[in-house]
């Protein structure tokens, strides 16, 4: 046997580089860390090195801490003791000397936008050139947009087009994101015009919001019919112009003014806001003052909400648009009481008031045929929808209410604007890109207007009924139960509903017109029981519907009852809190009665309204005056003769 000789085996050794350095963006002399993360056999040793391939002193470590002052490519080596080395990716290091004052102290290295794009008007054929910038680590991702599309070509921080078209023209905005966070730039406009210069574009806006108040069943005051139909009405004719309304009635102070809060937070740049108010009001220096529910007699400033407080939180928003419509007396007798002192705004232009009367002077509202109405909202409505500047929407008003012979001589149109534009409430809406502004608008908006889902519930009878919904206002539910089958041995079925908590009925008392409640029963057809839940803002509990369905058994011929329920949350408006400033006193003063089903009655019966016999005939009545307090002088402002306004209501 010949011997053998043993074989040599080499061992291969490698370096691998398994985390490479990331590039950044930051200011001059900011902080950096670049880290390289590697694996291999024994000690590791690390070189960095600029982009002309000098060493960096003391960058042999893993991680390299420096001070950029200017731009540079550094990438690192890593070597064993086996002469095996590897090199790391070429990173960039992009310093800025520019300004960076709003740069957090503790910044993490999230997207910082230091330079905003600038609005821009070019020729067509010329170049195009929009511009940001941001600070970053790792260095962010650019994704600019035209009109709320990606531009699939524009990823870098300047977008450029070399000869500028008409379709380029449009908001421009960049989305720009690392891995820690994105940020949003402000939506610039860019015009491409003809070398003659085009007429300038329509204005457009960004969002269009609407609140509308309307309060009449007062506590310590004369109530009034009106605003019910002027807020309905209105609220669907602005949104057939593109708005998002919120619509609530019968208001304390304090539900008033956190109304107002989550109104003024849904405004933003571009945006156009609409405040609209009917009921009782006055004017004081200047001041307006709109009068809620719970006021006492007699009231003062203190217990009222101020309508230029209400503007000036809408200019701090910097809506492009802002527009507050009052139809509400403005007169005031306590000179003893001072104004609010509020610290205006500087210009900031384009607000419109539009009053339903003149200064000192009462607004007025009418019952014809069973329909009542304030008069300034009857014309206001009859305008509304017109695509004309909103001061020429308010002037036709003027014209027709002037024109009106039921106050000739008591009601005037008062118009107070500084808009710089042609502003229409019709204008378009041009959303730039899916910002998150938008999408918190859009979100807020959904939760005081969100139906609870309709619901078939199948009792053991073998009935199936559905509980659908409906909103009147954002404050106002009502639901319809419809027996959908009956069971194989029952007959005579009806249905009622209840609520827990009980919820006041704003409809159901005296002095409620038979419009009213044909308005309540257009949004289902031929419902067995309708249920009226009112004042929603006030709910501090979940919502539970109880259906009873009541019917005879065909063998027994015995009459029987069954119930369900059905948990519907905090709807609409009850999601938004606002009852959150004196939950304690509301919860004691407003408990609420049995909320009133329509349905108790069989549907093929006439219900019974109980109202005074003045108001079965086509004319109005006017509101009176609350005593007057002996001794003192009242807040209440006085009236002028019965006779001569016995045709209509004043807003006081």
């Amino acid at each position: 046997m010949t011997g053998s000789r043993p074989r040599s085996y080499r061992i291969m050794i490698r370096v691998f580089i398994v985390r490479h350095p990331v590039s950044v963006c930051v200011p001059v002399n900011h902080k950096v860390t670049l880290s390289v993360r590697a694996e291999g056999t024994g000690i590791l040793n690390y070189q960095w090195f600029t982009v002309d391939k000098k060493e960096v002193p003391g960058g042999t470590e893993k991680d390299l801490t420096i001070r950029p002052k200017q731009t540079q490519l550094f990438v690192c080596r890593v070597s064993d003791h086996f002469c095996n080395w590897v090199f790391s990716e070429w990173v960039k290091v992009k310093v800025l000397d520019i300004d960076k004052s709003g740069l957090p102290v503790h910044w993490e290295g999230e997207p910082h936008i230091a330079v905003n794009p600038k609005p821009q008007t070019v020729r067509k054929g010329t170049k195009l050139s929009l511009c940001c910038v941001a600070f970053g680590i790792p260095t962010p991702r650019y994704q600019w947009y035209r009109n709320g599309q990606p531009l699939l070509d524009q990823t870098s921080d300047t977008l450029q087009i070399e000869r500028a078209a008409a379709e380029h023209g449009g908001s421009y905005l960049c989305s720009i994101s690392n891995v820690l966070a994105e940020r949003w730039t402000e939506p610039v406009d860019v015009d491409v015009v003809q070398i003659v210069q085009l007429p300038p574009a329509a204005p457009t806006a960004t969002d269009k919001v609407a609140l509308l108040i309307g309060n009449l069943n007062y506590s310590n005051h004369p109530g009034l019919m009106a605003p019910i139909m002027d807020v309905h009405e209105l609220a669907n004719l602005l949104q057939q112009l593109g708005f998002r309304v919120v619509s609530l009635l019968d208001l304390t102070r304090e539900e008033m003014l956190a109304a107002t809060e989550k109104f003024i937070q849904l405004l933003d740049r571009g945006v156009y806001g609409l405040f609209y108010y009917a009921g009782h009001g006055y004017e004081r220096a200047g001041r307006n003052y709109l009068v809620p529910i719970d006021a006492p007699q007699p009231y003062r400033p203190e217990n009222c909400v101020c309508v230029q407080r209400v503007m000036l939180s809408m200019q701090q928003r910097q809506t492009a648009l802002s527009v507050i419509l009052l139809d509400t007396c403005r007169k005031w007798y306590n000179q003893d009481c001072l104004a609010s002192a509020i610290t205006p705004l500087g210009p900031s232009g384009n607000t419109v008031y539009g009053y339903a009367t003149c200064e000192d002077a009462e607004a007025f509202e009418v019952q014809d045929g069973g329909k009542s109405t304030g008069i300034f909202t009857k014309y206001l409505n009859a305008h509304i929808l017109q695509s004309e500047k909103v001061t020429h929407v308010l002037e036709r008003v003027s014209e027709d209410l002037g024109r009106d012979p039921l106050v000739t001589g008591k009601q005037v149109v008062e118009i107070k604007h500084t808009l710089k534009e042609p502003r229409s409430l019709a204008d378009k809406v041009r959303t730039a890109g899916h910002t998150r502004e938008l999408q918190l608008r859009d979100a807020c908006w959904r939760q005081a207007n969100e139906l609870p889902q309709k619901k078939r519930l199948m009792f053991l009878c073998g009935v199936e009924v559905e509980v659908s919904f409906s909103a009147l206002f954002s404050n106002v539910l009502v639901a319809f139960a419809t027996v959908k089958t009956t069971g194989p041995r029952t007959q005579d079925c009806t249905i009622t509903l209840s609520s827990t908590p009980t919820m006041e009925d704003l409809f159901s008392g005296p002095n409620r017109s038979e419009e009213m409640d044909s308005l309540l029963l257009t949004k289902s057809d031929n419902p067995d029981c309708t249920l009226r839940l009112c004042a929603l803002q006030k709910i501090t509990e979940s919502l539970v519907i109880k259906v009873e369905l009541h019917y005879t058994h065909m063998d027994s011929k015995l009459r029987k009852t069954e119930s369900k329920q059905m948990d519907i949350g905090k709807p609409m408006v009850a999601s938004c809190k606002l009852h959150r400033r004196n939950h304690a006193t509301k919860a004691k003063k407003h408990g609420g009665a049995p909320a009133q089903s329509m349905g108790n009655i069989s549907s093929n019966k006439p219900r019974v309204h109980q109202t005074l016999d003045c108001q079965r005939r086509p004319f109005t009545r006017k509101a009176e005056c609350g005593p007057k307090v002996a001794g003192t002088r009242s807040n209440e402002p006085e009236e002028n003769d019965e006779n001569e306004l016995q045709d209509s209501t004043l807003y006081n």
